[in-house]
């Protein structure tokens, strides 16, 4: 049976000793994009990857590469991803004041612009971009670390979200990332999450059979 949602893994929970083996287990396991958590120890208490590791992996699969900028000062990174081959490109409305600046220029670069916001942030500072952005990324928890627990109060941003999708004829599609896992999975979808994002439970199995 088909799932009625995108399913975006996120390598932060892969085997960074192999991670083209990971890539290939995405597509194995029906992942519709691949979900990159980029981190530079200062917007998030935690440091990952950056373009030169992204651009090892990205002939090694033809699945959208969902790019998750958790930094200060994102306008820095939008080229070296776009140069990449990249489709998605999300910063945090909360590192960035002029936003729809930014959201241009992903646009310029030909990908697809996300804002996500972090839980203490409320949906109402995303009201200017909403009508431009193509994704919306609801952190479920807060961002820096896998593993964490699913904050249930963030799923009500998501049907926020929805509604004013529908009433006023928006496009984004809205995304959570966090704490999914076998028992949250239900609740997120109920929610009106299109993609999810999950990292820790994918890469343990415990998605298997949604």
């Amino acid at each position: 049976m088909s799932k009625s949602y995108l399913l975006a893994p996120s390598i932060l929970s892969a085997d960074f000793s192999n991670l083209a083996e990971s890539i290939a287990l995405i597509e194995r396991k029906g992942g519709d994009l691949v979900h990159i958590d980029i981190m530079d120890g200062h917007f998030v208490p935690n440091l990952t990857i950056g373009p030169i590791v992204i651009e090892s992996i990205r002939s090694k699969t033809k699945l959208p590469f969902d790019v998750h900028l958790m930094v200060d000062n994102p306008a820095d990174y939008l080229e070296p991803f776009a140069k990449i081959g990249c489709e998605y490109i999300t910063f945090h409305i909360e590192a960035c004041v002029h936003a729809h600046r930014l959201v241009s220029r992903i646009h310029e670069l030909g990908c697809r612009a996300g804002v996500s916001l972090v839980p203490s942030t409320p949906v109402s500072a995303l009201e200017e971009l909403l009508p431009i952005v193509d994704m919306v990324l609801v952190m479920s928890v807060n961002p820096g670390f896998g593993g964490q627990k699913l904050i249930p109060s963030c799923l009500d941003k998501v049907r926020e979200l929805k509604k004013i999708q529908r009433n006023r004829g928006f496009s984004y599609i809205v995304s959570v990332d966090g704490g999914v896992n076998s028992e949250t999975l239900p609740l997120v979808l109920d929610a009106g999450t299109d993609l999810v994002v999950s990292g820790s439970a994918f890469f343990s199995g415990v998605l298997e059979g949604f």
